[in-house]
C-alpha cells in the first residue's frame, strides 16, 4: 500500500465513521436516548424503560463486539479499556463528577449533541465549556494535576483489564471463544433483562436500545477492521487510521469534543488531520438536526435565566474535567467501555451513576432552598 492508497482509505474511514455518527445522532433524537433521564426516570418516576432502553444497548454492544472477535475480524485486545493498569480513583472521582455535572448541564455529552443539532443554543455554549475543560484536562494545567493525584492510584492486572482476558487466563482456553462466551452470557442478560417488561417492548424503544447499541458495534468495525493497515508504509508498523489512540476505538464524545476544538482552532496547519472522535461529533449533530426537522421538532431553545445559565456552565466544566479523568463518559465508558467487558468502565459507570444520584439531590436542595 502507498501513500495515495493511505490516504483513500483514511477518507473511507473518516466518511463510515461520520455515517455511523449520524445514525447514532439520528436514533438518540428519535428515541430520546439520555443516560441522565433515564437514571432521572428511575429516581423520580420509579420508571425503567430508559435504563432498560440502556442495558439493551449494551448487551448488543458487547456480542456484537466479541462476534467480531471471535470471527477474527478485529483485535478485541487492542483497546485502551483492555490496558492491565486500572486507574480506579480516576475512574471513580472522574465519573462521578462526570454524572454530577451532567445533570446540571440537563444531559451528557451525547446528548449535549443531540441537543445542539435540534437547535438548543444552551447546548452549543455546553460543548464549549466542555470542549475546553476537557481540552485543559488532557494536555493543560488540569492534566498536571490529574496525572500527579488521582492517576497515581493504581492496580495492575497482569492479565488485562477486561474480563475475557482474565477467564482466559485462568482458563487457558483460546480468547476469540472465551470473550464471545462471556459476551453471551453478560450481553445476554442484559437483552433478556430488558426485553422480559412488556411495558418496554415497542418500537420506540427496541430502536434506541439496538440501533445505539448497533451503532458502538460499527464503529468498532471501522476503526477495527476498514482503518487497520497491517504494515504503514512510512513506520512497517501497524496502525489503526484516523484514530486518535492508536488502537481500536469506538463512540466517545467527551476528549473528541476537545479535539474538534482544536481542529476547527487549528484548521490551517497542515499537520492538524481529521480522527475518527472528530468525525462523530459532527455527524451525530448531524444525524440529529436531519431527525428534528424530518419530525419538525427543531426549536431554538436558550437559557432561562441566570441560575440556568451558572449551573450549566458549572455542569459543562464538571464533564470535561471529570469524563477525561475517567477516561470517557456515559457513551464512551459506558456503551463502549461496557461493550468490550473492562472493569475500568464498570468502575466508571459506578461513578457516574452514583454522581448522578448526587446531581439529582442538588437540584432538590436548590428547589426548598427557594
Amino acid at each position: 500500500m502507498d501513500i495515495a492508497d493511505l490516504n483513500s482509505l483514511r477518507a473511507q474511514v473518516l466518511w463510515a465513521a461520520f455515517a455511523v455518527a449520524v445514525a447514532f445522532g439520528a436514533i438518540a433524537q428519535r428515541t430520546q436516548f439520555c443516560t441522565m433521564g433515564a437514571v432521572s426516570d428511575i429516581v423520580n418516576m420509579g420508571s425503567w424503560s430508559r435504563m432498560r432502553m440502556w442495558a439493551l444497548a449494551v448487551g448488543v454492544a458487547t456480542i456484537g463486539f466479541y462476534f467480531m472477535g471471535w470471527l477474527g475480524l478485529i483485535d478485541t485486545a487492542n483497546t485502551f479499556y483492555a490496558s492491565s493498569q486500572v486507574i480506579w480513583l480516576s475512574a471513580l472521582v472522574g465519573g462521578a463528577l462526570f454524572g454530577f455535572g451532567m445533570v446540571l448541564a440537563s444531559g451528557c455529552g451525547s446528548k449535549t449533541l443531540v441537543r445542539v443539532g435540534a437547535g438548543s443554543l444552551k447546548s452549543l455554549v455546553v460543548f464549549f465549556v466542555m470542549g475546553i475543560s476537557a481540552y485543559a484536562t488532557l494536555s493543560g494545567v488540569l492534566a498536571v494535576v490529574r496525572v500527579n493525584t488521582l492517576d497515581r492510584v493504581a492496580f495492575t492486572l497482569p492479565s488485562g483489564g477486561t474480563l475475557p482476558l482474565w477467564l482466559s487466563s485462568v482458563s487457558g482456553a483460546n480468547a476469540a471463544t472465551v470473550g464471545l462466551l462471556a459476551a453471551l452470557v453478560v450481553g445476554g442478560s442484559l437483552v433478556a433483562w430488558a426485553m422480559l417488561s412488556r411495558d418496554f417492548r415497542n418500537a420506540s424503544n427496541i430502536l434506541g436500545g439496538a440501533g445505539l447499541g448497533l451503532t458502538v458495534v460499527a464503529m468498532w468495525w471501522v476503526s477495527g477492521y476498514l482503518a487497520f493497515v497491517p504494515e504503514h508504509p512510512l513506520t512497517l508498523e501497524a496502525t489503526y487510521l484516523a484514530t486518535d489512540t492508536g488502537r481500536l476505538e469506538s463512540l466517545t464524545f467527551t476528549a473528541p469534543m476537545a479535539y474538534t476544538l482544536d481542529w476547527l482552532i487549528l484548521f490551517s496547519d497542515a499537520s492538524n488531520l481529521l480522527t475518527l472522535g472528530v468525525a462523530s461529533v459532527t455527524g451525530v449533530v448531524v444525524g440529529s438536526w436531519l431527525q428534528s426537522l424530518y419530525a419538525r421538532s427543531f426549536r431554538w431553545e436558550g437559557f432561562r435565566d441566570t441560575q440556568d445559565t451558572a449551573l450549566h456552565l458549572v455542569g459543562a466544566f464538571c464533564m470535561g474535567v471529570g469524563g477525561v479523568t475517567a477516561l470517557g463518559c456515559t457513551v464512551g465508558q459506558g456503551l463502549s467501555g461496557l461493550s468490550t467487558l473492562s472493569l475500568g468502565s464498570v468502575i466508571a459507570v459506578t461513578g457516574i451513576m452514583l454522581g448522578a444520584v448526587g446531581g439529582f439531590r442538588f437540584q432538590v436542595w436548590l428547589i426548598e432552598r427557594e
